[in-house]
């Protein structure tokens, strides 16, 4: 079930949450709506589903116009931050609930409610759990039952809402990995909201980032993280260094008020000068987190730290120490100007 929107606009009072959102989410994709708080994407998700309507513009679902159908009539799943599941009922009987509710002349017979929960609840890897209370389950389990729940009427879209928000790091990556996986198997056309870059690279066919109600960029995983279109995509995305001058940017050839945006492993460090446009700093400090050796520097003149990350194997080759003066010249850089792009520039 593929999704086009069309000059989508939402206002609350005074306050834009969205902006003249153009968007076609492909059958069968995976997409994920990602930005910091209040830049519009649970808005967004909202609207699709029919939880909430949109002050203009196109809601079209495979070319058919879904805005006065209501959220039942959408045939949309959705999966909320907080699990949403009833208390009183068995895991078995909260994905239940969708089949049992349906009109008499749609509601499956109780042997076949029964197959199909079953079948779900195996997809999830929680058949043996079908007798428990949601109280019995742990955080992870109760947002896969969540996710059966939302399966169970066959939704042609399913809509995801900070699936993994209220739980810790470490099941948030078993759980968005096994996502992805689920996804593959089952090709449901699938929209999640995060504001967690890591989640929606490792797990998006596409990323749609958003800020202040706009859409800033459309791209995979590795065209919004690689090549970012904006100043704020490049900010929210990654760590990245800032250089606001030729002074302290001496490789670039740009003239005017600009801004030199460089990732920390795309610079180069080394005791001594590259060339004459290498700029010289001082260590401040050194920190080995994993396999990765984050370096601290300063350059003269200035009280702004740059971040560089080196390899374990790289560090080893050539040891750096707090009050080393060393050479730094960046691999990659992207130049902004008066808030327009230049193009990608390597050295």
């Amino acid at each position: 079930m593929s999704i086009t929107i069309e000059n989508l606009n939402k206002q609350f009072g005074n306050y834009k949450a969205l902006d003249n959102i153009n968007l076609e989410v492909n059958s069968g994709e995976l997409l994920a709506l990602l930005g910091p708080s209040g830049c519009g994407k649970t808005s967004l998700l909202r609207i699709i589903g029919g939880l909430d309507v949109a002050d203009s513009g196109k809601l079209l679902f495979h070319g058919k116009d879904v805005e006065q159908r209501d959220a039942r009539e959408r045939n949309v799943g959705f999966v909320f931050q907080h699990y949403a599941l009833f208390r009183h009922m068995t895991v078995f009987e909260n994905v239940a609930f969708g089949l049992r509710v349906k009109q008499k002349k749609q509601r499956p017979k109780e042997a076949e409610i029964k197959r199909s929960v079953h079948e779900l609840l195996s997809l999830v890897q929680l058949d043996w759990l079908a007798d428990r209370y949601p109280a019995q389950l742990s955080g992870g389990q109760r947002q896969r039952i969540a996710l059966a729940r939302a399966l169970a009427v066959e939704p042609k879209i399913l809509l995801l809402d900070e699936p993994f928000g209220a739980l810790d790091a470490q099941v948030r990556k078993e759980l968005r990995r096994w996502l992805r996986r689920l996804h593959d198997e089952l090709h449901i056309t699938s929209i999640f909201v995060t504001h967690d870059q890591e989640e929606a690279l490792e797990v998006a066919d596409r990323v749609v980032v958003m800020n202040k109600g706009v859409i800033e960029q459309i791209g995979t995983p590795d065209e919004v993280y690689a090549a970012p279109a904006t100043p704020f995509v490049y900010q929210f995305i990654g760590n990245v260094n800032l250089f606001h001058s030729r002074e302290h940017a001496p490789w670039t050839q740009q003239h005017g008020d600009a801004v030199a945006y460089v990732r920390p492993h795309d610079i180069d460090i080394s005791h001594k000068p590259q060339d004459n446009t290498a700029l010289q700093v001082e260590v401040k400090l050194v920190r080995a987190i994993g396999s990765v050796v984050r370096v601290e520097v300063v350059a003269d003149g200035s009280s702004e730290f740059i971040e560089i990350e080196l390899s374990r194997e790289r560090f080893d080759t050539a040891p750096l120490s707090a009050g080393d003066k060393v050479f730094i010249r960046p691999r990659q850089y992207r130049v902004f100007e008066s808030g327009v792009k230049d193009e990608l520039s390597a050295a």
